[in-house]
């Protein structure tokens, strides 16, 4: 479910652009002004807590996922008219209050609360001009799956006491009118010339018919009934699961079956054969929004593409070395097929996937207090992708813990079609993922107290995805990448990420097909043709998302390389680390702006 980026549903991919704090040494304040400064703050930190409050009621799911319990029950209607202009309002009338207040004054973190308000707001706003709404379902994202990983016992829905039970009821009886909602909003857009491609589509069919049982007890629903806890009383078992069985049976698969019909019957028909964003009315303005928002750059589509370019010709350079270091004889991409084929890269079975992660994540926590100084609180466990989403999920990802405690992070490890998932692959992949990727920047951000909650709660993709690339460099620092086959593994993948830069504008604003695409992604990397096809058309779904990663890692590198340059031996590892992530994700010229105050402060 795609939710306008300060309306926080699922996760926040709002992006931040032109956001450049004063970078000027300030004249000593006069003690009335200090006051005045701090009134100022105090006076936005309220707005700040009061704008969250009243986000996570109008965004329900949000508060589940970010694990507050007061809203379990609720379900608003995303994809009305009514919702979305509601949500305009919200976003209107928020930033009114805060500009009203203004920024003179403001020094350090009450500053870059305001900047990084303001101006995700103002490109909240512009959002709007987008009908996105109009494209609500694809094989990606979708209100059917969300509503399974909610509803199954095992997803950020919690299903503890009875309350939580009946919570899920009144929830899940909302999911219908969505449903209905989602195919008006599907049928405008078809009347607007607004409608997926049907490669992506024809994804979702089948997605849709592994939902669909004839048994309420055979469904993934049924879930929170076989976990049920033993001490509820029997008078409670009884009626909740009678309750379960009605409501699956009366409201949710009739409704799945409904959207199903509709999709098949008369979406599909409609879809498109071109796949580019840019092929839609207002498309390549749309794109250009996005690569924006996505990199918190001023880049063109343009402009990505050659970066992409660029560093897909260094990248295959540096694995050429590594092709002399293990005396391969042959061509780059005779050398991908055996990395490809070889069967001493595969894992015997699932549990042998799992058992490596495992082991991996002890032998990188050994080595962690030598590269990080400020390491998160909250709990971490590696679990495999649940069945019925892992055909078209990512190879792994990573979800955040609750604020409370009760849910760890969790490092979702992809284990559909095992053959394809390689050994050399996982130390990159958990680095990223996992520690010291997305675990240590998530789930620190979440802990840092002294953070308006929007800040702490919210998002940016091209630094969130930045550092986790970024992370994937520090393997030989954290005792991985010994072996030249995985440190091939993190060449492979940090060339995916430039490939991305590549295929995604190639899709978007050149005009390039899904199967152009996927042939790039073969003659040029590692991957099997299964995960290049899930790639390609992640990015036909998700325009600009996929462009944040590589933008974001090089921005985080040119500044480690400009700081140990700048610093020599005042240069700390853990130092420069603790100042990256110490304030939470922050647009890519923020980030800039306050590692170079860093460093002058170094200088002394």
């Amino acid at each position: 479910m795609k939710l306008r980026p300060l309306l926080l549903a699922i996760a926040v991919t709002a992006a931040i652009a032109g956001c450049k704090p004063s970078t000027e040494t300030a004249t000593p304040a006069a003690p009335a002004a200090t006051q005045n400064s701090q009134a100022k703050a105090d006076q936005l930190n309220k707005l700040y807590a009061d704008y969250w409050e009243a986000n996570l009621k109008l965004n329900p799911i949000a508060a589940t996922f970010q694990g507050d319990p007061r809203y379990n029950d609720q379900l608003p209607d995303y994809f009305s008219a009514q919702y979305r202009e509601q949500s305009k309002q919200f976003v209107t009338e928020w930033l009114a209050k805060v500009e009203a207040v203004g920024s003179e004054g403001l020094t350090g973190q009450d500053l870059l609360s305001y900047e990084i308000f303001v101006e995700d707001a103002k490109d909240s706003l512009e959002s709007f001009k987008y009908p996105d709404w109009q494209l609500p379902i694809n094989q990606m994202h979708s209100l059917p799956s969300l509503a399974v990983q909610l509803g199954s016992g095992t997803g950020a829905q919690p299903f503890k006491t009875v309350k939580d039970y009946d919570n899920w009821l009144a929830r899940a009886s909302k999911l219908p009118t969505l449903f209905d909602s989602a195919i008006t909003s599907m049928n405008e857009g078809v009347t607007a010339g607004v409608v997926q491609p049907r490669a992506l589509m024809i994804k979702v069919i089948p997605q849709l018919d592994a939902l669909v049982k004839a048994k309420p007890e055979d469904t993934l629903f049924w879930g929170p009934i076989t976990q049920m806890p033993k001490d509820f009383s029997d008078a409670d078992k009884k009626r909740l699961t009678d309750a379960y069985r009605a409501m699956i049976a009366d409201q949710l698969m009739p409704a799945y079956k409904k959207l199903r019909a509709y999709i098949n019957d008369e979406y599909l028909p409609k879809t498109r054969d071109t796949v580019g964003l840019d092929k839609l009315p207002g498309g390549a303005e749309w794109y250009a929004f996005n690569a924006k928002q996505s990199t918190t750059t001023d880049l063109t589509p343009d402009q990505i593409h050659k970066i992409g370019l660029d560093e897909v010709a260094r990248i295959h350079g540096e694995i050429h070395k590594v092709m002399e270091q293990v005396g391969f004889k042959g061509s780059m991409q005779d050398f991908f097929k055996f990395m490809q084929n070889d069967p001493r890269f595969s894992f015997k079975d699932e549990k042998a996937l799992l058992e490596y992660y495992r082991a991996l994540e002890a032998k990188i926590n050994q080595k962690i207090p030598e590269q990080f100084s400020l390491i998160p609180k909250s709990p971490f466990e590696i679990r495999p992708v649940e069945p019925f989403r892992a055909q078209s999920a990512a190879g792994g990802e990573y979800m955040t813990p609750s604020e409370d405690g009760t849910r760890p992070g969790i490092f979702y490890v992809n284990t559909y079609d095992l053959p394809t998932r390689k050994t050399w692959d996982a130390e990159d992949l958990y680095l990223h993922e996992a520690i010291p990727g997305h675990h240590f920047q998530l789930a620190l951000q979440q802990e840092l107290k002294n953070l308006p909650a929007f800040r702490r709660f919210g998002g940016e993709t091209a630094f969130a995805e930045g550092w986790g690339l970024y992370a994937e460099s520090l393997g030989k620092d954290l005792g991985v990448y010994t072996d030249p086959y995985n440190y091939f593994g993190y060449l492979q993948n940090e060339l995916w990420r430039a490939i991305r830069l590549v295929t995604d504008t190639g899709l978007h604003s050149k005009g390039w097909t899904r199967e152009q695409v996927i042939k790039y992604m073969l003659d040029n990397s590692a991957e099997s043709e299964t995960q290049a096809t899930a790639e390609a058309e992640r990015y036909i779904g998700w325009p600009g998302q996929a462009l944040a990663y590589k933008i974001g890692e090089l921005k985080i590198k040119e500044l480690r390389a400009k700081a140990e340059k700048e610093l020599g031996p005042k240069f700390d590892i853990r130092e420069f680390h603790a100042e990256a992530l110490k304030d939470g994700a922050v647009p890519l010229s923020i980030l800039e702006a306050k590692i170079d105050r860093w460093i002058a402060a170094k200088k002394g």
